[in-house]
């Protein structure tokens, strides 16, 4: 490696393969700049291809900007920040263009705008979603996946895991803070490797993982949120974890989603006995936001002494049924339930992580060179919680922003980064340790930073936490790192800033509902975590 190089020689480094990821990616290849996308398992493993109801468009006569604008802040509890939403649904009509451009197959309807069928989800005035039955994020994944693949200007590189960004300071320590890119844990070599890069996005999700139950693949460990807070970068709203209300509950499958969508097209939430009771807790019954329905689920389990509750579809028929859900339907059905003719039992579970590192309209953190997308971030958009279907449209409408920031930047010269050092470290002599401490920090998240909450609660979960990583931290500077040391490591930084920021927030707001603090204060600002300048393990240093 020489001493120094230009950046525009460099590719930028993209941390994760997801719709964030892969809009930031094609963005930049087609303007002729070389791309590396870090996926940290198989590429069809993000939360993503998950996504079941769909991405919202501004697109129908009975619409409007103010209209998405209204909802996406009567959702957020008071916290969304008007500039963004109003960005974002602006250039909504454009982002399901671009991807229909893509080749997405979204859902037909020849007399709807775009030729598109549009649904309804919990919180929207009118139809807005744009879905392809409900399977949109596997449906949008895939043509973008492909897309990408065959791009000669874009690498993919399956089982790819980030480790720490490599920030200026890490060279000189006087010289301003500053992204020179990353180190990369290949992990079938399981070797680290340094890759310059003349940016590094963050793409990595969201931390659904640190809950003992979630929606959640496996990839959703928090990743870029941690990495991000370990070099410098604010982190706000970490509070605010969306529990989805309805995940399917069955011994053979707990992180199965069971789509708003169901609701939105007549689904009914039913006690044991057949007893609805949603209109009781909101004069918007099912239809009300998602923080509403897992609360309300939640006191009913609780108030009954039941694991679950039904949502039943049955009224609908099975001919809407199988044409409209036909991934629900099936999964259902391989599981001994036919919803066409049984009610489905579901419990909440963690969903989306509505805060994340501090970001602006392009995708720019704190530290310049640095970027970040999709759910690792907080742009004010969800505040105190997220409107369905929002979240598809960020990654779109700011993955492309994100990429025309980068690729508007000037060139500069850059110094040789200092390789990955571990002549001070062995291999590990045994993993216990690794899974007692994984299985431990999300069972404490899940009993003492759940739906409900109380200061007592997260002030037992914050002392644990703060054990628990001095093990993690221990553990982390005497042996080599693998795939399951670095996902805890960064789990706990994650469950740490979720619970110091649920501390700070002395009030129910969103979906955060503290037991000692019911009311929600007439004004209110979003929770911004500053990093203290301490040090803490690091190989490469």
């Amino acid at each position: 490696m020489t001493s120094s190089q230009h950046s525009d020689n460099l590719p930028v480094v993209i941390v994760g393969a997801g719709l964030a990821g892969l809009t930031v990616a094609l963005q930049l290849a087609q303007q002729a700049r070389p791309v590396i996308v870090l996926a940290k398992r198989n590429l069809e493993e993000g939360a993503t291809a998950w996504a079941q109801g769909g991405i919202v468009g501004v697109l129908g006569g009975d619409d409007s900007i103010d209209s998405h604008v209204r909802d996406t802040q009567d959702a957020g509890a008071g916290l969304v920040d008007e500039h963004t939403a109003r960005f974002i649904a602006e250039r909504s009509a454009d982002a399901v263009a671009w991807l229909v451009d893509r080749g997405v197959p979204f859902s037909a309807d020849p007399s709807g705008p775009l030729g598109l069928h549009l649904t309804r989800e919990g919180g929207h005035a009118v139809r807005r979603i744009a879905h392809a039955a409900d399977a949109t994020g596997k449906a949008i994944h895939d043509a973008l996946l492909a897309e990408v693949a065959r791009h000669p200007n874009i690498s993919l590189r399956e089982r790819w895991m980030a480790v720490d960004i490599v920030t200026s300071r890490q060279i000189k320590r006087d010289e301003a803070p500053r992204c020179y890119g990353i180190y990369a844990l290949d992990i079938d070599s399981q070797r680290v490797e340094t890759l310059d890069a003349s940016a590094v996005v963050l793409a990595s999700g969201g931390a659904g993982k640190v809950y003992r139950y979630t929606t959640n693949p496996d990839t959703s460990t928090g990743d870029g949120i941690a990495m991000a807070w370990r070099a410098g970068c604010r982190v706000g709203n970490m509070e605010f974890i969306q529990f989805h209300p309805t995940c399917l509950y069955h011994p053979q499958d707990r992180s199965f989603l069971i789509t708003e969508a169901l609701r939105g097209e007549g689904g009914v939430l039913k006690l044991p006995d057949g007893t609805r009771f949603m209109p009781a807790h909101d004069p918007r019954a099912e239809l009300a936001p998602r923080d509403v329905v897992a609360r309300a689920i939640d006191f009913e389990m609780k108030r009954h002494g039941v694991d679950h509750v039904w949502l039943d579809a049955t009224h609908l028929g099975e001919e809407f049924l199988k044409e409209h859900f036909p991934t629900i339907h099936a999964r259902c059905l391989a599981l001994g339930i036919d919803i066409a003719r049984q009610p489905i039992p579901v419990v909440p579970a963690a969903h989306y992580t509505c805060g994340g590192v501090v970001t602006d309209l392009n995708g720019r953190t704190d530290l310049p060179g640095l970027y970040a997308v999709g759910e690792a971030t907080y742009t004010g958009l969800h505040g105190a919680n997220r409107l369905a279907s929002n979240s598809l449209l960020e990654c779109v409408v700011l993955g492309r922003s994100c990429a025309e920031n980068i690729i508007a930047r000037g060139t500069e010269t850059r110094p040789a980064l200092p390789a990955w050092d571990e002549s001070q470290v062995e291999n590990a002599d045994e993993q216990v340790v690794i899974s007692h401490n994984w299985d431990e920090l999300r069972l404490l998240m899940w009993n003492y930073v759940g739906i409900v909450r109380t200061t007592r609660r997260l002030e037992r979960a914050l002392h644990r936490i703060e054990f628990l990583r001095s093990e993690i931290d221990d553990y982390y500077a005497n042996f080599r790192v693998n795939r399951d040391l670095l996902e805890l490591r960064n789990l706990v930084d994650c469950a740490e800033l979720i619970v110091r920021s649920a501390l700070m927030r002395h009030e129910s707001r969103g979906l955060h509902y503290s037991r000692d603090f019911p009311d929600t204060l007439p004004v209110s600002f979003p929770t911004i975590l500053v990093r203290e300048a301490k040090r803490r393990p690091m190989h490469g240093a």
